[in-house]
């Protein structure tokens, strides 16, 4: 029978699906609507990305500039957001009419474990600034992650009772992290590896596990990618349709099952 535990930080020891930028494919990514949203269909974590704006504020955004989710030519060619206030960047309606949140509002608007990935290391004060002044239970949901292992460096020192988790491309991608990927983990005292499919082998998760590090690939749009997933011991999957990514893990455990 399969069972399944909740740590203290609400983290499952079992295969969490994870709405990436909330619900992505269905809603605004990255708007408070968005991980209203994949909540309700039952996702186990959300993810989503940082940057900070001109006057210091935390803000959820993916992209540099608002060129791509600005709803209409209003929010597009106003520069990268670091150049921006956050009054003028919560101006721009990015879908439906929903603008950019800040950071306090997403940890306030959510109750599962977040993926905060940091995307400008330059928010890193201000991330650890937002974290202090959260109440115990809802700093615990948090783990910091990022491509970036100066920006996990970094959050080490400002807020080191936060866990880090280091995102890649795929394995071993050299050219990112000439010393090794397992060298950065080590340094930046990781406790897990987001990594893309690229050169995933049966043979690295095994030695990624047993290391101690928790460990997922990205992105997962197929059942076989769940399914593949949970053969390999994967704690999680970030998904862009949280409806689907449900449904297949419900599959893929019934297949196991029989």
């Amino acid at each position: 029978m399969h069972t399944e535990t909740t740590k203290k930080s609400g983290r499952r020891d079992t295969y969490a699906v994870v709405g990436h930028r909330g619900a992505r494919d269905l809603s605004p990514e990255n708007t408070l609507e968005s991980f209203r949203l994949a909540e309700e269909i039952g996702v186990h974590e959300l993810e989503f990305d940082i940057r900070l704006s001109a006057d210091g504020v935390a803000i959820v955004l993916h992209d540099a500039t608002l060129d791509r989710t600005a709803a209409n030519e209003d929010g597009r060619g106003l520069g990268p957001v670091a150049e921006l206030t956050y009054e003028q960047i919560k101006a721009v309606d990015v879908g439906e009419g929903r603008y950019v949140p800040t950071l306090a509002e997403v940890i306030a608007e959510t109750t599962v474990p977040l993926q905060v990935e940091i995307k400008a290391v330059e928010a890193c004060d201000e991330i650890a600034r937002v974290v202090d002044e959260l109440h115990p239970a809802d700093a615990e949901r948090i783990r910091f992650t990022s491509f970036r292992p100066e920006a996990l460096r970094r959050m080490h020192a400002l807020a080191p009772e936060i866990s880090r988790g280091l995102i890649t491309h795929g394995y071993p991608d050299a050219e990112r992290h000439p010393s090794g990927i397992e060298t950065v983990l080590a340094e930046v005292e990781a406790t897990a590896f987001y990594c893309g499919w690229d050169g995933l082998t049966d043979e690295l998760v095994d030695r990624i596990h047993d290391a101690g590090y928790e460990m997922a690939a990205w992105p997962v749009r197929s059942l076989e990618e769940v399914r593949r997933g949970l053969e390999l011991g994967f704690n999680g999957g970030t998904v862009d349709d949280p409806r689907a990514g449900v449904e297949w893990l419900e599959q893929a455990r019934e297949q196991s099952s029989n």
